[in-house]
């Protein structure tokens, strides 16, 4: 009887200990979790409770520039610290102006994680072209001082992307004048801004736009004259793989022309030197970054029309890089 009821209570305590154990590993994974919405809803608070003295704020700034013809620029850095100081929950001393020639770089424990070009106020556009230009100046700057994410604002527009496997990825779309905060901006706040987004989330366009006075009429300062390849007298933006968009020399597959139009002299080449050899050599790019630049030049060559589907007999450059993003399982990532 004695030994049937040890068994027993040592059946007992092992079962326990199993329970016990499963406790200790549940416990050690929810924390993280619990963390993160933590995290999120003390940013929705935040916001919340700021964006009118932040929308205040801009207002002020944009009203003494019309009266002042301040320096346009100027107006439109005061307006980006304000929004990631007031709006946000960025520490004045993490904005850092003028660094290596970037307008404005932001840090967390000394670590520069975004580096940003600022515009004059209603000089930025989302029209393609003139996103990518400033994107361009910005990312020299990041890739002279080693940082992966870059982002351009005019104090009304805002846009963020990271730097991976030799292009730029969406990282955020914002728009600094609406009555309503987007709950995009968390993707540049503190905690959110070295988290990669799986994919951008779209502009909330249904917001209101804030009514206030019109952005400043200044003259534009000429900026500095582009950074053009020595042989194809391009700039970065129009290669499908840019390794550092200071060093011409790792710029690789022209695809595009100046314009933002698809080089379509250069196109079948860039393909073949990365598929198998461009007369006689293959371009060697990190294999990591392959897929991705796949996708880049399958966009130009959509753009162009000459994609299989898009005409009736391709080139064979152009199947050749349809079945190659095929087999990688890449053809929904094109435009």
């Amino acid at each position: 009887m004695e030994s049937c009821q040890a068994a027993t209570l040592l059946d007992f305590f092992l079962r326990l200990a199993v329970v016990s154990e499963k406790i200790r590993w549940l416990m050690s994974a929810i924390p993280e979790h619990l963390n993160n919405l933590a995290l999120s809803r003390k940013f929705v608070d935040h916001i919340s409770a700021n964006w009118s003295a932040f929308l205040e704020r801009r207002h002020e700034r944009l009203a003494q520039a019309s009266r002042n013809a301040g320096a346009p620029e100027k107006v439109a850095e005061n307006i980006l610290d304000d929004f990631f100081t007031i709006a946000l929950d960025w520490r004045l001393e993490d904005l850092n102006n003028q660094v290596h020639y970037a307008d404005l770089v932001l840090t967390t424990n000394g670590l520069k994680r975004l580096v940003i070009e600022v515009k004059r106020p209603g000089s930025l556009t989302w029209e393609q072209q003139s996103l990518e230009r400033a994107l361009e100046q910005a990312r020299g700057y990041a890739d002279e001082q080693r940082v992966k994410s870059i982002a351009v604002s005019d104090g009304a527009q805002f846009y963020a992307a990271d730097i991976i496997n030799g292009g730029l990825h969406p990282h955020a779309r914002l728009q600094l004048d609406r009555s309503i905060f987007s709950p995009n901006a968390w993707w540049v706040s503190v905690e959110g801004i070295y988290r990669v987004p799986e994919s951008l989330p779209e502009n909330d366009d249904s917001a209101p736009e804030q009514s206030g006075p019109e952005p400043p009429d200044l003259t534009q300062q000429e900026s500095a004259p582009a950074l053009l390849h020595p042989k194809y007298k391009i700039p970065a933006r129009c290669f499908a793989y840019v390794a550092n968009a200071s060093d011409p020399s790792t710029w690789k597959l022209p695809c595009w022309l100046e314009s933002g139009e698809t080089g379509i002299n250069r196109l079948p080449g860039a393909i073949r030197a990365v598929l198998s050899t461009y007369r006689g050599t293959r371009v060697v790019i990190p294999e990591t970054a392959v897929p991705d630049v796949f996708v880049r030049l399958d966009n130009a060559a959509a753009a162009a029309r000459k994609m299989p589907g898009q005409v009736p007999n391709p080139l064979a450059s152009y199947q050749q890089l349809y079945d190659a993003l095929y087999q990688l399982d890449r053809l929904t990532e094109v435009l």
